[in-house]
């Protein structure tokens, strides 16, 4: 049942989330939200200047673009796994542009590709606006129509890729949408999570899956608590657990009512000995979540071998031209 019906409950909610969004007039202005452009911190960062570098680093905007490409059979791969062991898994490719800084109104694009799983063929392009009162636009081609539709942004708690992550932890939570406070810092003293029955094991699109890595211990971190500021949400704040010099967010731990709800971890790698001028320009080794009420559990592993950056791709590729070009 979870196989058969994934994907078109997904793209459902996702059509009927974006029309509330619009028809809600979208996202409220507030403080400018960061872009490449903003400076590493001197001195020690305030708790609003923390979230800022966060969503600095995990949108790489330490990077002209940055690119999660399929190389042959091998590309990034999610995984989402029941409680029941039931698993859905789709092939991905991202690719990432900011460097629209001769463009007057975007900042961003976004463009994600799925190559396989329920809904290969599917291509969604964000486009991410300067004027922060206004929706990110989605362009997504639709296969079973072979036509483009276009949307203005979702809801943030809706699943992305039917897996536990939400648009709004993979790119649509922005730092004004939260109050922000410094708990402390503290060294990380934990491995970090994997879908346990899946770990070292071959696997298609990734060769072999990754352990889970503890690595990050005895790294200083901050514990940045952000509170939503959406009535009725489905957390009443997240702690983040965020690298004192990248602003790598490692852990964050989701709480509702006083009790945890959801954790996401993230593993994060240098792209290049040459990048490390900015410790901000590192990239996702791997994200894992697990959703503690429903128990299922969601892994995207990007082996280092397919990803590039700041490379001559044109903006041109980062339009509706692009997504009609996919195919199945």
């Amino acid at each position: 049942m979870y196989k058969k019906t994934a994907s078109s409950r997904w793209l459902s909610r996702l059509l009927r989330c974006v029309l509330l969004t619009a028809a809600a007039g979208g996202m409220q202005p507030g403080l400018a939200t960061p872009d490449r452009h903003l400076p590493y911190p001197t001195g020690i960062p305030s708790a609003d200047a923390i979230a800022r570098q966060v969503y600095f680093t995990n949108h790489f905007f330490a990077f002209k673009n940055f690119s999660i490409r399929r190389q042959g059979r091998e590309m990034a791969v999610l995984i989402t796994r029941t409680a029941d062991g039931n698993t859905l898994r789709a092939g991905i490719e991202r690719y990432l542009n900011n460097n629209y800084d001769d463009e007057a109104d975007m900042r961003a694009r976004d463009l994600a590709i799925f190559r396989s799983g329920n809904l290969r063929g599917t291509g969604i392009l964000v486009t991410e606006y300067r004027d922060d009162a206004r929706s990110n636009s989605y362009d997504i081609w639709l296969p079973g129509l072979r036509k483009v539709r276009r949307f203005a942004e979702p809801d943030q708690s809706e699943s992305w890729g039917g897996s536990v992550f939400t648009f709004g932890d993979v790119t649509l939570r922005r730092p004004d949408d939260e109050t922000h406070e410094i708990l402390g810092r503290k060294p990380f003293r934990t491995c970090l999570g994997a879908i346990e029955a899946l770990e070292g094991k071959p696997y298609i699109h990734a060769g072999r899956l990754p352990q889970r890595t503890c690595r990050h211990i005895d790294k200083q971190v901050y514990a940045l608590k952000s509170t939503t500021k959406f009535k009725d949400w489905w957390y009443d704040y997240r702690i983040s657990f965020v690298d004192t010099e990248s602003f790598a967010d490692y852990r964050t731990v989701y709480f509702k009512d006083g009790k945890m709800v959801k954790i996401i971890d993230r593993d994060w790698g240098v792209v290049s000995e040459g990048r490390r001028g900015d410790p901000r320009a590192l990239f996702w080794k791997y994200w894992y979540g697990v959703d503690l009420v429903s128990k299922r559990e969601s892994w995207a592993i990007v082996p280092q071998s397919i990803i590039e950056h700041d490379t001559d791709t044109p903006n041109s590729f980062w339009s509706e031209r692009t997504l009609r070009k996919l195919h199945n």
